[in-house]
């Protein structure tokens, strides 16, 4: 009963309807691996655009990444989170060993660990609104992919005609400027707080010195301190949630690799890929342990390249939450004007995006175009198919010759138990076990009786009720479809005394047509129809 102590009118809320349930999403995805710049920690990244703006662009020979999430985005995905990895002892560039000079009592440092910080120049003059009244300066950071010469460098921010029309003048890959800044604490436009919320190539905070006026110097090159480290490992994939050796952690977050990636509620699709290089079956199966762990998420794995010999053509595991896919693919790379063999995780993980938006999780992700391929490092005729198919493969085939594409051909997952052994029906019990999961929180502590087992029931069936409206369920009516039983017949005396709730809940799950038969015969006048 609520506490009422003194006389008087008391107007109260209560809630007599069943709590919602809202479904999570499915399609934002997870992406691991090595980049050209950028930070580590996981990023929102919502286009392949916002993509290169924080992270560069291809890296060949090096990464599969930013193919990977070229063709997620070119086939539908519309977010996912990106964690750049580097080398455990890697270094950041900074200021503080810049070689020409600290930038006044700034200390400014590469938003990520190793040598491209050292191609980042951060130039201070006046700023355009500047009055004696305001002592406002500007700065300015340039990155450059590949630097210029030293003894050939002219300033690209300058507007001197000389300047404008000399031959070896170069604009930067990414110029970020920020004009009317000043030093004074809990100003908006104070240059810490700007630099910080805006750039995506440095993070600054005030030397020892504490906040002051920064002078006008030319360009301050970042350079030389940072570092690679040695070539990148497995466990830098698989990666920690300690502090980011040499930056500050209120700056750029906690947390590296798949360790990283754990922790964002958010994703529903894992790809790592670079998985399909040689030493990194490790890289695998982490992955695969992290989706059946957590059980929000699944991951897309591929086989490696040259990998002709189908009759030898496994899936790495036998897991659920995971599907393999094969073979590779080429797409074309504007870097070498060209095609470049590619593993096809990202531009399947872009399908299953697409699926889930356009019709729902669980439509199978598959019979679909894989936009951006040109052609399959092997073809996959019918028989082919047919050993693999069996076995867990899905297979990418060429329906060109029948006007249909390059085309994903295959829906299932890599477990041997037949009750799992499609994509869409692995998704959906996912999809369903975590929005009731986030769902119902407010259950916990609730009383353990009657009342609110009965708005538990209430809740979970609106939530199915949708679910089998969206025709994810099979059944024409509602009984066919789901139950949900939470009641006296769910849980015991002993669970009730123990803090135990237990609810009941069946689906029946639609299933792919993966198999479309249709039977033909002749018909006579002696034949009945």
């Amino acid at each position: 009963m609520p506490e009422y102590l003194s006389p008087g009118v008391y107007v109260e809320e209560i809630s007599l309807g069943p709590k919602p349930i809202e479904g999570v999403s499915t399609s934002t995805a997870g992406f691991l691996g090595a980049a050209e710049r950028g930070a580590e920690y996981p990023r929102l990244v919502t286009s392949w655009l916002d993509f290169q703006r924080w992270y560069g662009s291809y890296v060949p020979d090096v990464s599969y990444l930013a193919y990977a999430v070229q063709g997620f985005f070119d086939n539908g995905g519309q977010r996912c989170y990106v964690s750049r990895v580097v080398h455990v002892e890697a270094v950041p560039a900074n200021s503080a060993m810049a070689t020409s000079g600290a930038v006044g009592n700034l200390t400014v440092t590469a938003i990520g660990r190793g040598a491209w910080g050292n191609n980042i120049m951060v130039k201070v003059d006046d700023a355009t609104q500047r009055t004696p009244e305001r002592d406002w300066f500007r700065v300015s950071i340039l990155y450059f992919c590949d630097p210029p010469d030293p003894a050939d460098f002219v300033d690209p921010t300058s507007t001197d005609p000389a300047d404008l029309a000399n031959p070896k003048r170069r604009e930067p890959d990414v110029l970020e400027v920020y004009d009317n800044l000043t030093h004074e604490a809990g100003a908006s436009n104070n240059v810490v707080m700007v630099v910080n919320a805006s750039s995506r190539l440095v993070r600054v905070e005030w030397g020892a010195g504490g906040p002051a006026r920064l002078p006008n110097q030319g360009f301050t090159q970042l350079g030389n301190n940072g570092s690679n480290g040695a070539d990148i490992e497995v466990d830098d994939f698989i990666g920690d949630l300690d502090p980011i050796a040499g930056h500050p952690t209120e700056l750029l977050g906690r947390g590296r690799g798949l360790a990283a990636l754990e922790t964002v509620d958010e994703i529903s699709l894992l790809v790592v890929p670079d998985e399909v290089r040689d030493g990194m079956d490790q890289v695998t199966e982490e992955v695969i342990n992290q989706c059946e762990r957590l059980k929000d998420r699944f991951a897309i794995v591929s086989v490696r390249q040259g990998q002709s010999d189908v009759a030898n053509l496994r899936p790495p595991r036998d897991t659920s939450y995971a599907a393999f896919y094969y073979p590779w693919i080429r797409m074309f790379d504007p870097s070498i004007n060209d095609t470049r063999l590619i593993p096809p995780t990202g531009h399947t993980a872009g399908i299953f995006a697409r699926t889930d938006i356009e019709r729902g999780v669980h439509k199978a992700p598959a019979n679909e175009v894989v936009r951006g391929a040109r052609d399959l490092e092997f073809p996959v005729p019918k028989g082919t198919q047919d050993i693999l198919n069996p076995r867990g493969v899905n297979c990418i085939r060429d329906f060109r010759s029948d006007r249909r594409g390059i085309r994903l051909w295959g829906a299932r997952t890599m477990s041997s138990d037949g009750e799992w052994k499609y994509v869409n029906v692995r998704r959906l019990f996912i999809f369903v076990e975590e929005s009731i999961d986030e769902g119902t929180q407010w259950v916990v502590f609730e009383p353990n009786d009657e009342p609110t087992w009965a708005k538990v029931r209430r809740s979970i069936t609106n939530f199915l009720i949708r679910v089998w409206r969206s025709g994810a369920l099979m059944g024409t009516t509602q009984d066919e479809a789901f139950f949900v039983k939470c009641d006296r017949t769910t849980m015991t005396q002993d669970d009730i005394d123990n803090g135990r709730l237990i609810c009941y809940i069946g689906i029946a799950p639609v299933k792919p047509a993966e198999f479309v038969i249709f039977r033909i015969s002749q018909k006579t006048a002696e034949a009945p129809a």
